[in-house]
């Protein structure tokens, strides 16, 4: 009988190779290829060969297929349902990370406890006792008499347990531990992780369960295991937030049902997560004092404005290599706007240390915080404070003009209802209807803004 050969595969990108190396050619990461060996296949596990649903293929064209038969639920949280794109499907694949201490556990055992007044739900864990579950469900004062606990680590005899249990929902906690006998490796591996995900995925297409699946994360922040883990499931979150920390933000980074970047915004408190309706309220707790370098501008998460203030601390360096410190922003992209601030501003902060900071926590990413955050640096450099009232939004390009960005009117409709009386934004942006209250300015170049401050 032939041997199994062993492949190696990268636990970053997933790449294969036949032997072993210490850096892997695709994504140049170093000590990330380990061993895999291909699982055989058993008389148990060969009612899962399809893996998105169906044992038998079929050829149907697309106006034949009924949508009215995954029909989406609530979890019973509204920001949680935004973000999964209106709902949990049936028979999705859902896969939430995050930081240790974050709440993951506690959301979902506050989204299973909810649920289970509803449909049949089993709730799996593999790093803690069914009594440790029962404390956090006593101590966060959950109705619990109807959601179903499991304490298993083998996909195997979960999955056995499920076809008679029948449940609608189901919670993996953690993938990580879970393990397949055919495989011989340790839990965690690549290998183990790579086929305890599609095993289960597999089972909850067939079935038409919702699988949500906990992963840890690494000192990074990216999710553990192979990147094939992150290609198999149907929806990737994240719920983001330090300890010290009231708010968490869960943001949605793949979503096959709906729009990826949404974010939900929850406040931890002693019973547990609770959701943020207005996000942009608490992200608006500004003092009384009109302080420099401070500044409110418009971001677009997912499918909603949300107005964050932005503070930038330009002061004067004793070292020769003057500092850049950017937090919730990219400190690269803060390079590139003092490089523009210094050809078409005419202001050279060679030698000024500049902070940056998102205020609440929140990470920026888009390209609309550029206008905002050169006002900001500007407002701290000359030491002169901007209006209480002013909002900022707009693209700034290498050659200093101002670039229009997307949902621009929206935008503007959100800061006037949050009372903002003035703002600057890219003249393409401009609403065509006056919009009362509130003096909307376009500009085109960043010498133009810096003469409206």
């Amino acid at each position: 009988m032939a041997k199994n050969k062993p492949s190696y595969v990268c636990t970053e990108c997933g790449a294969d190779y036949s032997r072993w190396l210490g850096q892997c050619n695709e994504c140049k990461s170093w000590n990330t290829i380990s061993e895999f060996r291909q699982p055989k296949v058993s008389n148990k596990q060969q009612r899962y060969v399809g893996y998105a649903g169906q044992t038998e293929a079929q050829v149907q064209t697309l106006d034949t297929i009924d949508l009215a038969e995954l029909p989406r639920f609530s979890a019973g949280f509204a920001e949680f349902d935004r973000v999964l794109g209106g709902g949990i499907v049936p028979g999705s694949a859902i896969l939430i990370g995050g930081e240790p201490g974050a709440g993951k556990s506690t959301l979902l055992l506050q989204t299973m406890c909810a649920l289970s007044e509803q449909m049949s739900a089993l709730y799996v864990t593999g790093e803690e006792s069914l009594q440790q579950v029962a404390m956090r469900a006593k101590r966060l004062g959950l109705t619990a008499e109807k959601l179903k606990l499991l304490s298993e680590t083998s996909v195997e005899n979960i999955c056995h347990i499920a076809e008679k249990e029948q449940p609608k929902i189901m919670v993996i906690d953690s993938i990580q531990v879970m393990h397949m006998a055919d495989i011989q490796s340790a839990p965690g591996s690549v290998s183990q992780v790579r086929e305890a995900a599609a095993f289960l995925t597999r089972f909850a297409k067939q079935n038409h369960v919702a699988m949500i699946l906990v992963g840890h994360v690494t000192k990074d922040g990216a999710l553990a295991g192979p990147k094939v883990l992150e290609h198999c499931i149907d929806c990737s979150i994240m719920l983001e937030g330090s300890t010290d920390s009231r708010y968490r933000t869960l943001r949605g980074n793949k979503n096959r049902f709906g729009a990826v970047n949404e974010l939900g915004v929850f406040a931890m408190t002693g019973t547990g997560l609770k959701e943020v309706k207005n996000p942009s309220a608490i992200f608006l707790t500004r003092s009384e004092e009109q302080t420099p370098g401070s500044i409110v501008m418009v971001l677009w998460e997912g499918t909603r404005p949300l107005l964050v203030e932005i503070q930038a601390l330009v002061d004067h360096s004793a070292l020769g290599n003057p500092r850049r410190v950017a937090v919730g922003a990219e400190q690269n992209r803060l390079a590139m706007l003092l490089a523009i601030l210094n050809r078409h501003g005419g202001l050279q902060m060679n030698d000024q240390d500049v902070f940056v900071n998102v205020v609440g926590g929140v990470k920026v990413s888009e390209t609309s915080v550029d206008l905002a955050l050169m006002l900001a640096l500007v407002s701290s450099f000359r030491d002169k404070a901007l209006p209480q009232d002013l909002v900022v939004f707009g693209e700034v390009g290498l050659s200093g003009e101002i670039r229009p960005v997307p949902s621009g009117q929206e935008r503007i409709n959100e800061a006037a209802k949050h009372g903002f009386k003035r703002a600057i934004v890219p003249f393409a942006n401009m609403p065509k209807d006056r919009i009362e209250g509130m003096e909307v300015i376009g500009v085109k170049k960043i010498s133009d803004a810096l003469e409206v401050i």
